[in-house]
């Protein structure tokens, strides 16, 4: 099992980003869902915690054939999907289950392959990163790599580039936020952090680890990209 901590921050507010990310995920089921491969929603219902209190559980299946690489393709079927349960009890979210619960089966699952698994916890704070160890995870998991991602200037792949969802150059008409200049994460005011503690895990011999890795760069870049759109769509969303 490969774990990382990916840390994005925001120059919104925690209730703003609420608002931001329902709507991004909203707009990009949409947009799949026109190409014939996107978000089926199997359940939509409350859900009560004892200990986050109420909540919203789904169960989503994500088609994902066509964004496989070529070496992935060769050895799944033509229909291959990633079934998500998620537990959303925000500013916590839970999608998967926690390894540390094995009597539960993981939750983020593919169509066709029982030992692939994720499990991914987020908190939201209005800070610019620098809680530590927010997860309470090291007696758990041990020690894990801490990645903090830029939304301005880490590079993302160059066939999601639009340069009118460019925060370097992005400038919101509502809220009279950005462009974002270097160290942005320092000065900026409001400012919000994703914390997302990823743990993937493939058991199969030969392949663990190249899939393993391979999914946590997808996960980094979907981070990265949906982060970014969030903020350049906020005259869209914002109100």
């Amino acid at each position: 099992m490969l774990v990382k901590e990916y840390r994005i921050c925001m120059p919104l507010t925690t209730e703003e980003y609420r608002v931001g990310q329902l709507y991004t995920i909203s707009k990009h089921s949409h947009q799949e869902s026109e190409k014939g491969e996107g978000v089926e929603v199997v359940k939509n219902e409350p859900h009560e915690d004892p200990v986050h209190g109420p909540g919203q559980f789904t169960e989503k299946r994500v088609h994902l054939s066509s964004k496989l690489p070529s070496w992935a393709r060769a050895v799944t079927p033509r229909i291959f999907y990633i079934t998500e349960k998620a537990w959303n009890y925000y500013p916590y979210t839970i999608t998967g289950v926690p390894s540390r619960r094995p009597t539960v089966p993981p939750s983020l699952q593919c169509s066709f392959l029982p030992k692939f698994s994720i499990y991914i916890e987020t908190k939201y704070e209005d800070n610019c990163g620098d809680s530590e160890n927010i997860f309470r995870s090291d007696k758990i998991l041990g020690d894990h790599e801490v990645s903090f991602l830029d939304i301005a200037f880490d590079e993302i792949p160059e066939r999601y580039y639009r340069s009118l969802e460019d925060p370097r150059y992005f400038s919101s008409a509502k809220t009279g936020r950005g462009p974002l200049r270097e160290g942005w994460r320092q000065h900026t005011r409001p400012i919000m952090c994703s914390y997302k503690l990823v743990s993937v895990k493939f058991e199969v011999w030969g392949l663990q680890s190249r899939v393993e890795q391979f999914v946590h760069k997808v996960i980094r870049d979907i981070l990265l990209i949906g982060h970014r759109q969030a903020f350049a769509w906020v005259d869209e969303w914002c109100g």
